[in-house]
């Protein structure tokens, strides 16, 4: 059974994963200075790769240092733009990039989705359990020694890098967006218009209301996981902001009846939010990209 944890954010994943005004709780240093320019945060990217390379080597392991391509497309940066037709082309066939994944195997980065190009996946699959457990604990050790060196960050293990860059979009997107005079003036038509629609909108804050329609069928993604493998064990979330999802086993075929909903429900949220989305995509990017640089992720 795959299992998927989402940043409360896009790395929402939106999403996200996914989710600043500050540095993420115990970090110091690089984490609160200014944003370092494009350059200058994809070189803090490969020293910090560097640094785990270096630290796994002496452990006795092999890391390859990865820093992903950054790379889009033209549909993509017009969407992280707030395009209204490049989203809604999206959305058309993708609906929120929840079904999507099972409807279209190998379209979307995600769970079941792309491969990852990470070649210390590959490195990770070949090992034996012991290998893998030795493994994860010479990682965690790495990640804290090269966060510090590099990063000016205080961790305790890898899994807390992640749930401090996950605190710190959460607070960048309450100050920075759902703080944003514009954007509550826009998400208070955006919801009324859901609700004469027939959905539920049970948080109007702006970053709540551009999570609602993906959060909504996440859960009925994890409703159908559950219900495949009973008495299902719950593993520890990253920060108690972030909701666990289970992804069901689910044939293309199987996965599309539920995409077809998700499509409709996208397509509203979209023609509901068009105002809203124009103003709010483009600021959440900016705040996303600002934290990821912080953090070299």
């Amino acid at each position: 059974m795959l299992k998927r944890s989402r940043l409360a954010i896009a790395m929402s994943l939106s999403a996200a994963v996914l989710c600043g005004c500050g540095g993420a709780a115990g970090t110091t240093g690089a984490a609160e200075t200014a944003r370092p320019s494009q350059a200058a945060a994809k070189d803090r990217k490969h020293q910090f790769e560097a640094a785990k390379a270096d630290c796994m080597k002496q452990k006795g392991f092999t890391y390859v240092p990865y820093v992903k391509p950054e790379d889009k497309s033209e549909d993509e940066r017009k969407r992280a733009s707030g395009d209204y037709q490049a989203m809604k082309k999206y959305r058309a066939k993708y609906g929120f990039g929840v079904f999507a994944l099972q409807a279209y195997p190998g379209e979307l980065d995600g769970p079941g989705g792309k491969a990852d190009p990470d070649p210390n996946m590959k490195i990770q699959a070949d090992l034996s359990t012991a290998q893998l457990t030795a493994y994860h604990k010479a990682k965690d050790a790495c990640v804290v020694t090269a966060g510090n060196q590099v990063l000016g960050l205080t961790l305790k293990s890898n899994i807390d890098y992640f749930s401090q860059l996950a605190t710190a979009h959460k607070r960048a997107k309450a100050t920075e967006l759902d703080g944003d005079p514009q954007l509550v003036e826009l998400a208070g038509p955006m919801a009324t218009c859901l609700k004469a629609k027939g959905y539920s909108v049970a948080d109007t804050k702006p970053s709540a209301l551009n999570q609602r329609g993906e959060r909504e069928f996440m859960r009925r993604q994890d409703k159908l996981g559950r219900r495949q493998q009973k008495n299902l064990p719950e593993t520890p979330k990253m920060t108690k902001d972030t909701e666990q999802f289970h992804m069901p086993e689910l044939t293309p075929d199987a996965a599309k009846p539920y995409l077809v909903q998700e499509v409709k429900a996208a397509l509203d949220d979209l023609e509901c939010g068009k105002d809203f989305y124009a103003a709010y995509t483009p600021k959440e990017t900016a705040v996303q990209r600002k934290i990821n640089e912080q953090f070299a992720f």
